[in-house]
């Protein structure tokens, strides 16, 4: 059955990806980004498949207008795949408080805002699905990753209690949490990402999951990295504390010395 999605972050990465996977399986998808080229782009390709919802999920004031679009366009949305999102690494020798709120306020803020949209949208919809796009590195405390994995973790949480509250409601909540995955964010990467998929890979992954008459509390994938990861978490925390300790890089060298 051809569906009514509201997708966020579908300028790049998984979102185009994801974007371009369900259009071409015959769905309807409301797309939201800041940047519009890529959103027209498809637009040209799909046709009245595609609604375009540009704007800034940041910006509250901006998020009810998007789903105001959405309802006058179709009335309804059947799922929503909140995948809008940012990283940043901190510095814990320099640590920078605004670096954490802007990551917390991209990542977990931004995707209540959407929620709260998208919420109104559901209730409307056929058999309503709410996704949220997390991340692996939720599962495991790593170097540098203070902000991101806070946001992230913070978001895994506000799912998995929403789905215990919309159940009710037969609204069925799905967390996604990707490894590494070639995207603009993490090609500015500067260290080593095992198991890393292709967007494609991962959007086609997602999609077919999403399909499924059952739907799944949880996409993650790559599954050896993800079973890596979850066992890492049920060490002890002084041979956890150990083993990511060797993950942490040694400050690079600000200039030679006589």
């Amino acid at each position: 059955m051809n569906r009514r999605f509201w997708l966020t972050g579908a300028s790049s990465g998984i979102g185009l990806a994801l974007a371009e996977e369900l259009l071409k399986a015959g769905h309807r998808v409301a797309l939201t980004a800041r940047t519009l080229e890529p959103l027209e782009a498809l637009h040209q390709r799909f046709g009245q498949h595609v609604l375009l919802a540009p704007g800034d999920v940041t910006d509250p004031e901006q998020v009810t207008a998007i789903g105001q679009r959405i309802a006058q366009g179709w009335g309804a949305v059947d799922t929503v795949i909140l995948n809008a999102g940012t990283c940043e690494y901190i510095d814990a020798r320099q640590f920078d408080a605004r670096l954490v709120e802007r990551v917390v306020t991209t990542n977990l803020i931004a995707t209540a805002y959407c929620i709260q949209e998208a919420l109104v949208l559901l209730r409307l919809g056929e058999r309503p699905h709410l996704v949220g796009v997390a991340s692996s590195v939720a599962l495991l405390p790593l170097t540098r990753s203070e902000a991101y994995g806070a946001s992230k973790a913070g978001l895994r949480y506000l799912l998995q209690s929403l789905r215990i509250d919309l159940a009710q409601e037969g609204i069925d909540v799905t967390i996604v949490s990707p490894g590494f995955v070639d995207t603009p964010l993490t090609a500015k990467n500067d260290f080593p990402m095992p198991m890393r998929w292709s967007a494609p890979k991962a959007a086609q992954y997602i999609a077919e999951r999403l399909e499924k008459s059952r739907r799944p509390f949880e996409i993650a994938f790559p599954f050896v990295f993800i079973l890596l990861l979850k066992a890492m978490a049920i060490l002890p925390a002084r041979l956890q504390l150990a083993l990511c300790k060797r993950m942490v890089r040694a400050p690079a060298k600000t200039g030679a010395t006589s």
